[in-house]
């Protein structure tokens, strides 16, 4: 792995997030998987080691971190299990929409539990007729006086059922097309918001993942997040800043896969030799190390350039997290070809890292979306400078 460059803080901050994904998820994370068990314990020792609020403010109660540091603990948590490493990752998910948008008053109220990680969040957006057609989401928030009547059904919400705290996107008027959608922070426990059954996933399957379902759901106009009309923006710059995440646990899962590969290369013996000195095997190995290295750099260099500043990062964000998921499935794949057999087994770790790397090529946006974001804005550029 290169020299980053990294903080003693960033380092530090890498260093006990490794620990504790080897030491507390590792010995667990078979029976996670084969349970589907939501990891509560795990999390509990996240806060405890106050991992939860890194890319928080201090003044919210978070560490004072950015993007970067969020990356390096989701990456090394991802190392050992990426569906420990979602869990962990989709409660920013869900606050960052109120770090960008919300009143100082809602930061004040929500971040600090967040941060603490006395509570989880979640983000709402898509639904089944709108998963990367956003802008087809049926969810409505009508006006009454000073509140909003909420009714729809949200689909696939990671922390879903789970977590306390929801940033939900509604369309509030239906006429105004994008414009006329709607960002709300909605507690569980509030009347008429309700869950669906957990869903029973390929991979990442100790994450919880189930359906919000609004049925007359009253919300005060004090829960809205920016401005009505505002919830597009208020979900593409979320997005922007949080597709590096996944980006970051597309390489943890990655470079797991290759630490196992790599692992079991000198150990397995045939013909007489460890097949780590057979050249196609070596060659293998070679590509993975790779692409991983590229890929890390680039999810790197997004993170740090969205710390520095970078407004408009959406083509840089989409490629991070396009880059590194397709390299995800790549080598957790011929992880499982080194393996050979064995690698099929449940016995042995590389099959579910190649179940949990699928979902970095679907989610927050598929790869498709991201090509298409990447190419729409190169045309946009290049149009500019003429």
């Amino acid at each position: 792995m290169l020299n980053y460059l990294l903080t003693e803080e960033q380092e530090m901050i890498r260093d006990l997030a490794r620990k504790i994904a080897v030491e507390k998820v590792l010995p667990v994370r078979a029976e996670l998987d084969e349970k589907g068990e939501f990891p509560w314990g795990i999390m509990k020792i996240f806060a405890e080691a106050d991992l939860c609020g890194l890319y928080l403010p201090e003044a919210y109660g978070g560490f004072g971190g950015g993007e970067m540091e969020f990356c390096l603990a989701t990456e090394e948590i991802s190392r050992i299990c990426g569906g420990v490493g979602v869990t962990f990752a989709a409660s920013a998910l869900g606050a960052i929409p109120i770090l960008l948008f919300g009143t100082d008053e809602q930061k004040k109220k929500y971040l600090p539990d967040i941060g603490a990680g006395k509570k989880l969040a979640a983000f709402g957006l898509t639904e089944a007729n709108a998963g990367s057609d956003a802008a087809g989401m049926q969810t409505t928030a009508k006006k009454d006086g000073d509140h909003y009547i909420l009714n729809g059904t949200k689909q696939w919400i990671t922390n879903g059922g789970e977590a306390e705290i929801y940033s939900v996107i509604a369309i509030t008027d239906k006429t105004k097309g994008s414009r006329g959608a709607t960002a709300f922070v909605v507690e569980k426990g509030t009347p008429g918001f309700s869950f669906g059954k957990k869903e029973n996933k390929m991979g990442i399957r100790c994450s919880a993942t189930r359906e919000l379902v609004f049925q007359d759901c009253k919300i005060h106009k004090s829960q809205i997040l920016g401005k009505e009309g505002m919830g597009f923006i208020v979900a593409m710059k979320t997005l922007d800043q949080t597709r590096p995440g996944i980006g970051a646990q597309a390489v943890g899962i990655a470079q797991g896969a290759l630490d196992e590969a790599v692992k079991y290369s000198r150990e397995r013996v045939q013909f007489g030799k460890s097949i780590s000195s057979i050249q196609a095997i070596q060659h293998m190995l070679a590509n993975m190390a790779t692409k991983i290295e590229a890929a890390r750099a680039l999810v790197y260099a997004v993170a740090r350039a969205i710390d520095a500043g970078l407004k408009d990062c959406t083509k840089e964000s989409a490629m991070s997290k396009l880059f590194a998921s397709d390299v995800a499935m790549e080598v957790t794949t011929d992880a499982v070809q080194v393996f050979g057999g064995y690698g099929y087994m449940k016995e042995y770790p590389v099959e579910k890292m190649m179940r949990d790397a699928k979902i970095t090529q679907i989610y927050e946006g598929t790869n498709q979306i991201q090509r298409n974001q990447i190419a729409l804005k190169l045309i946009k550029e290049s149009a500019m400078k003429k």
